[in-house]
């Protein structure tokens, strides 16, 4: 069996390196971290989760949520890791991000078919490969890649949210509930605001200094990851929608609904650093520690990280890779969000197709060809398809899921029957390819 060079040790690149050892594939993992540093990671382990740490929504009739299922269903890797390193987020699966890389990075160095080489690659390798370097690749890489796609340079700005210490909350103003549930207890810490107090903090968000100064055209931002000074510079309200968004929450000090709320996720499972949910930024750091703490209960934070913005670059997809994302007239293949496939969970479910589709070139068989019903059928249709306009970073959504036949008028419950459909279909094409897919693995109950 061939050597399969697998470029990139970030979500994509591990699950795929991990997916082929499994079939007895040996890899050469390349990681050119620490020798190499990025703009957004901090460590050198695989699998590091640079901006949140939650891996979406966990409910079955969510998008994401059936994705997970799916990626179940054909044997992924990195998410029972996650479930291993979770950490409480209400219906959402958000992981201890320390532990999950560092099990991952584990899972990788104990693997005997994986050689790890810590050295950046600059070309694209000759013989059957993978390059999951991630939208943070390294200019020599992309730009050979570019060369050999023939596309102009594509890309995007990404954030990530500050990270607290526990103990410079303030508790006696923080309260701990999820949306709907009783206070006194919860998944999250919720810091409340009155009006007065969010039209303070919107006017500070507005004029704070920022790193890159510019207003930003929602062309250049991956909506998901939107810095929470740009959302309400067309409209002030919209953070009440979004981050503030105050539904299904009660202050227990006065029994009412605050006018917003900014909710704290736990980063570890010892509770002992918080992120700000929504807050990804693109503020100056000084400005950072003078706007957030604004926020009550939080005027005496600790910033055991800071928000960070940087620039993601991605390649034409629909436009110049072939249907299992491969570079035409070379042996490799793209995988995570260098494809302009977003998202955590995306990146995840693309390193095992590229694994999966390595794999059947290698043994001879036909690659996968998954039902576009499903959810990550969908995606792969969507990124792969000429007649896409204005390719943007896209992560899975019912949007891109072809409409039921007969579909009910109520919204959950036709999303109810688009998630059992997607489920089902990829369920039973996964069982007809046992040659690619030698082991199914149960969903969690």
């Amino acid at each position: 069996m061939e050597t399969v060079e697998v470029v990139g040790g970030g979500l994509a690149g591990s699950e795929c390196a991990l997916q082929l050892a499994a079939r007895g594939v040996p890899v050469r993992l390349y990681e050119q971290r620490p020798t190499h540093k990025s703009p957004a990671h901090s460590t050198d382990r695989f699998a590091e989760l640079v901006c949140s740490n939650s891996l979406k929504s966990t409910k079955d009739d969510t998008a994401p949520g059936v994705l997970k299922h799916e990626l179940d269903a054909m044997g992924c890797k990195l998410l029972g890791i996650a479930r291993q390193c979770s950490v409480p987020a209400g219906g959402a699966l958000a992981v201890d991000r320390e532990l999950f890389s560092a099990a991952v990075t584990g899972a990788i160095e104990a693997a005997p078919l994986i050689e790890v080489v810590r050295q950046e690659v600059t070309k694209i390798p000759q013989g059957p490969a993978v390059i999951a370097a991630g939208p943070l690749c390294s200019e020599a890489l992309f730009s050979a890649i570019g060369d050999a796609v023939g596309s102009e340079s594509l890309s995007f700005y990404d954030a990530a949210a500050p990270i607290v210490s526990a103990e410079s909350i303030d508790r006696t103003v923080a309260f701990e509930q999820s949306r709907y549930g009783e206070s006194g207890g919860g998944d999250y810490l919720n810091c409340p605001m009155d009006k007065e107090h969010y039209d303070a903090f919107v006017d500070a968000l507005l004029s704070a200094e920022r790193v890159i100064a510019r207003d930003f055209e929602q062309r250049d931002l991956f909506s998901a990851c939107q810095p929470v000074e740009e959302v309400p510079r067309k409209r002030r309200e919209s953070l009440l929608f979004g981050a503030l968004k105050p539904v299904g929450l009660e202050d227990p000090r006065t029994g009412k609904r605050p006018w917003a709320v900014v909710q704290l996720r736990a980063e570890n499972s010892a509770r002992t650093a918080y992120n700000l949910v929504g807050f990804q930024t693109n503020l100056t750091w000084p400005e950072q520690r003078r706007v957030f703490r604004m926020i009550p209960g939080l005027e005496n934070a600790e910033f055991l990280r800071y928000g960070v913005m940087h620039r993601n670059s991605f390649v034409d997809s629909p436009h110049v890779l072939d249907r299992t994302f491969k570079i035409p007239g070379t042996r490799c293949r793209l995988a995570g969000q260098i494809t302009g496939t977003e998202g955590y969970v995306e990146a995840i479910a693309s390193g095992l197709l590229a694994a999966v589709n390595t794999y059947a070139d290698l043994m001879g068989v036909e690659c996968a060809s998954l039902p576009q019903t499903g959810a990550l059928g969908s995606l792969v249709a969507y990124a792969t398809d000429p007649m896409t306009k204005g390719y943007q970073p896209m992560h899975v959504n019912f949007g891109l899921l072809p409409p039921l036949p007969d579909a009910p008028r109520k919204k959950d419950l036709r999303r109810r029957k688009l998630a059992a459909r997607a489920v089902e279909d990829t369920r039973s094409y996964v069982e007809s390819r046992p040659d690619l897919f030698p082991k199914l693995t149960e969903s969690p109950s």
